[in-house]
């Protein structure tokens, strides 16, 4: 009765209501935002986003809830399966287009491979990115604490990388369940740094409020409520159970737990035998299940349900029930007599396996019943049913689990359909693909020596940065391989291990024996790495036709591991950028976007990294609108270093261009300086090229001699910090260091091939360098008109801002030389390009080198017939809106159109422009 009531109205809880309201206003808006709302057990936080959910309807979202359990830490994506159940429209389509996501709802297909993918995973969050972005949606995950490992992911996930969704995400946990070492503790830590993320804490009701909530539960006497109030502590749900309690004329005991069974105590014995089956069965549970489990016939079942319904314990839920609040569950089955709940549990075993329920329920229910050969068994099944729906911390988790019962188990091998060695090998793999790679190296050490183990373990250690133990690791492997697969396998990793060593002269050998193997024996992925290595020494070696030859050839077929086809496509791109053609380069990363999208994987490791191949190819190209248009999916807030780093792509652009989102992403990206060397080369780099464009050289020079420090001295990195550095001492006029600077710069380009440190330099390197020799002759206060004309030539691959900002020193070379006409003509064609990439830094520079040599525009043909509009219209006195309602044109492009004009007039406003024109008749 007063339960109904509630629902219908919310007493108090204004203040937390508007904060989640302001997120979900916010997600309306364009801005996805997370919210996090904590709470004891009973206070309210369940009714709060339902409130939420209601005013969410109304604005035209999408809203989509799903509940974890207690047993929800065995059962992965549990709470995303039940939101998922409620798609409907739009969402439901966009479900049927994502099949990794389908394999999450009931009575589908497993799907996916046997083996365990360390991209599954990668493929789902991605896929859950692209769902949510559909339409306007708030997706409500309730009881976090009780969320397994791989959905406390997708939350962090979904909270660092929805940026201009429509998506408001809200969660739900209790904070009096939190014990020190529990692990939602670490994740809600971390995501309450994130701007994006509001958290939200439940208090107790102060007794107004309570007194307010008791009434419109139905207390009418005085006496009862302030009783009710006084006990309640400002807990809605205690004081609601309260209430019940003095209102059907039952005393009030002192604790939560008696207060719940008090109620259930007045249940007849057949629905109190109903009632603990469910509880056995957990906060949700089926009909027919049910029945089944209470032994009761259709009517005796029936008038058990309907007391229980009626007493507000259980309610219907689609096809089954549900308890009214998780504390009632939690009370009853801890009431349970240890015989009693072990009984249950083995009945709801028995009944689930005929009815093959699923695997991680039932191993919960074959353990808790003591029947430990049934608990292996379901045990091994849910681990490969989480490794194919993409959760490999739970996968890790059963597997472990059946191997702990192996010894206690008879005939444990035909049980598990593995031997002991494999299940555990598969167990390693998944502790590896959840991130734990300690974990994996550990449990791989414990296990006989063989080639296949030996092989994995040296993987694994190659992704933890342990050189000499990969070695040794794939050595023993390739010793011990009697089988041509597993040598062709144990082939590719030991060569892979000894790439980055003083080693490195056994590479192409040890790779072409994986070759050689693998193509016989039909290893297609180990064929794919060795073609992988032998096309990446190539390049090292400078033989580029042949590295395009085998990286083309690796790149081409699908080997069958889509991480390796994603790592072959990279790297073919790679060279084909690095050797300069753009064009060659532009089509392979598309065809790896493409891979990457279709299978999921835009966010994995691979598909960011084609991501920022494919900024930097609309980079030097001169595409800019669209290297900004990539760069603005990376976001700014950064959270971990993979972040900062993908963080870090946006700045090529953004400091190019001078747009004031520079200054935020560096302040994100500032705590990662000193922990990842990328994130360190990226930031540090492109924030002295932000500080010489604002005039402070000092400040740059400190942010080069910052990364240089991060970089080992054969880096070639160093060449561009070199280069950047020199600038800077150029400006500063000290020349001494500047000699020192150079030689630093020229040390990555000394080293040659076979050293297992780098090969030659590319086009690219080799212009940066050319621009160091040239800011040293700057530095020194030689004109260097030479040295900068070789700097235009080697950016001339295609480089085209690089050749703009050099055309801009080559003419300033040229007037200290006396060659105005030459400087003019340079400047000239520096001026075009800055202003039609919009680079705005470049374009006052040059606009500045404009106004002291007295250039000018007034010769023929230099401004565009719409740029000639656009100033005349300038000259009127017409801001940009006006002038892009005159013109029929975006009021953006006129901002260009008065860049471009500015620059080529070499002047810095719009009055001084206006003066030009009409003093040099261009009106």
């Amino acid at each position: 009765m007063g339960s109904q009531k509630v629902q219908s109205t919310l007493v108090g809880r204004l203040l937390e209501l508007d904060r989640l309201v302001a997120v979900l206003d916010s997600a309306a808006g364009g801005t996805a935002g997370v919210a996090l709302v904590g709470g004891d057990a009973g206070i309210g936080k369940t009714r709060l986003v339902t409130e939420l959910a209601e005013r969410a309807r109304e604005a035209g979202f999408a809203v989509l809830t799903g509940q974890c359990a207690e047993l929800g830490d065995a059962l992965p994506y549990l709470p995303l399966a039940d939101a998922l159940r409620g798609a409907e429209g739009e969402l439901r389509a966009a479900l049927d287009a994502r099949p990794v996501l389908g394999r999450l709802l009931p009575g589908s297909a497993d799907g996916g491979p046997e083996s365990a993918s360390g991209l599954t995973q990668q493929q789902l969050f991605g896929s859950m990115l692209g769902f949510l972005a559909v339409r306007p949606v708030l997706l409500i995950l309730e009881d976090l604490h009780w969320a397994d490992q791989s959905t406390r992911d997708l939350v962090v996930f979904l909270s660092r990388m929805l940026q201009g969704e429509h998506v408001c995400v809200v969660g739900t946990y209790r904070t009096d369940d939190l014990h020190r070492r529990h692990p939602l503790r670490r994740v809600l830590a971390e995501l309450k740094r994130l701007p994006s993320v509001t958290s939200v804490e439940l208090g107790p009701l102060d007794r107004g409020e309570m007194t307010d909530y008791v009434a419109v539960l139905g207390g009418t006497d005085a006496r009862v409520i302030d009783q009710v109030v006084g006990r309640a502590e400002g807990n809605p749900f205690y004081a609601e159970e309260l209430l019940e309690a003095a209102l059907g004329g039952c005393s009030m005991p002192d604790g939560l737990a008696d207060l719940l069974l008090s109620r259930a105590e007045l249940l007849s014995d057949s629905a109190q035998r109903v009632l603990r089956g469910a509880a056995v069965a957990g906060r949700k549970v089926a009909h027919d299940l049910l029945q089944e489990a209470s032994g009761l016939d259709d009517l005796d079942f029936e008038e058990s349900m309907r007391e229980i319904v009626s007493r507000g314990l259980l309610r219907p839920s689609g096809d089954g029930y549900t308890f009214r609040h998780a504390l009632l569950q939690e009370a009853v089955y801890t009431d349970l007599l240890p015989g009693e709940r072990t009984r249950l549990h083995a009945e709801f075993a028995r009944l689930l396996t005929a009815r093959e329920g699923a695997a991680a329920e039932l191993a919960h229910h074959y353990l808790a019943g003591h029947d430990l050969a049934g608990a292996l068994a379901a045990s091994v099944e849910a681990g490969r049913r989480a490794e194919r729906l993409g959760a490999p911390a739970e996968a890790h988790r059963h597997f472990e689990q059946a191997l702990g019962l192996w010894d206690r188990v008879a005939d444990a091998e035909r049980l598990a359909g593995s031997d002991h060695g494999r299940l555990a090998m598969r167990s390693a793999a998944a502790a590896a693909d959840s991130g734990d790679n300690h974990r994996a190296v550990a449990q791989l050490r414990r296990l006989p020596a063989s080639a296949e183990v030996n092989e994995r373990l040296a993987y694994c250690l190659i992704d933890a940065d342990d050189e000499e133990g990969a070695i040794a690791a794939a050595q023993a492997a390739v010793e011990a391989a009697d089988e041509p697969p597993v040598l062709a396998r144990a082939l590719a990793t030991y060569a892979r291990a000894l790439y980055w060593t003083e080693r490195h002269d056994e590479v192409e050998a040890l790779a072409v024996r994986a070759l050689e193997t693998a193509r016989a024996s039909g290893a297609t992925d180990a064929e794919t790495s060795a073609l992988i290595t032998l096309g990446s020494l190539a390049a090292l070696a400078a033989d580029i036709p042949r590295a395009k030859e085998l990286l083309g050839c690796a790149a081409a077929e699908r080997s069958g591991d889509l991480a390796i086809d994603l790592r072959a496509i990279f790297q073919y791109a790679r060279v084909q950028y690095e050797s300069g053609d753009l064009a060659e380069a532009s089509v392979t990363v598309d065809r790896g976007l493409r891979l990457a999208h279709e299978t999921g994987l835009d966010w994995s490791t691979f598909g960011t990294d084609l991501r920022f191949l494919r900024l930097l190819i609309h980079y030097v190209a001169g595409e800019w609108d669209a290297a900004e248009k990539v760069a603005a999916g990376f976001g700014i807030r950064a959270g971990t270093s993979a972040e900062a780093t993908l963080s870090s792509f946006a700045l090529f652009v953004e400091v190019a261009r001078g747009l004031p989102a520079v200054e935020e992403r560096l302040s994100w990206m500032e705590p990662f300086w000193s922990d990842d060397v990328l994130v360190s080369y990226m930031g540090h780099g492109l924030a002295a090229e932000h500080a010489l464009w604002h005039g402070d050289p000092e400040g740059a020079l400190g942010h080069v001699h910052a990364a240089l420090d991060a970089l080992y001295p054969h880096d070639p990195g160093v060449v561009r910090l070199g280069a950047t550095g020199l600038w800077a001492l150029a400006d500063l006029g000290r020349a001494a260091e500047a000699d020192a600077m150079l030689e630093r710069a020229r040390v990555p380009t000394v080293v040659g091939p076979g050293s297992g440190i780098r090969g030659p330099m590319g086009p690219e390197g080799m212009a940066w360098l050319a621009r160091a020799e040239a800011e040293w002759h700057r530095a020194h206060g030689r004109s260097g008109t030479d040295a900068w004309r070789a700097v235009v030539e080697a950016f001339d691959f295609g480089f085209v801002y690089e050749v703009a900002r050099s055309r801009w020193r080559l003419a300033e070379a040229l007037l200290a030389d006396g060659d105005r006409e030459g400087a003019r003509r340079e400047w000239e064609r520096a001026v075009e390009t800055a202003g039609s990439l919009g680079a705005r830094p470049l374009g006052e520079a040059l606009a500045e080198l404009g106004r002291r040599a007295r250039f000018t525009a007034a010769q023929p043909g230099l401004l565009t017939g719409r740029e000639q509009e656009v100033l005349a219209l300038v000259a009127e006195g017409l801001p940009n809106r006006e002038i892009g309602e005159r013109l029929f044109i975006a009021q953006k492009t006129v901002s260009v159109h008065v860049s471009n004009i500015l620059g080529k007039l070499g002047v810095s406003s719009r009055t001084q422009a206006a003066a030009v024109a009409r003093r040099e008749g261009l009106l």
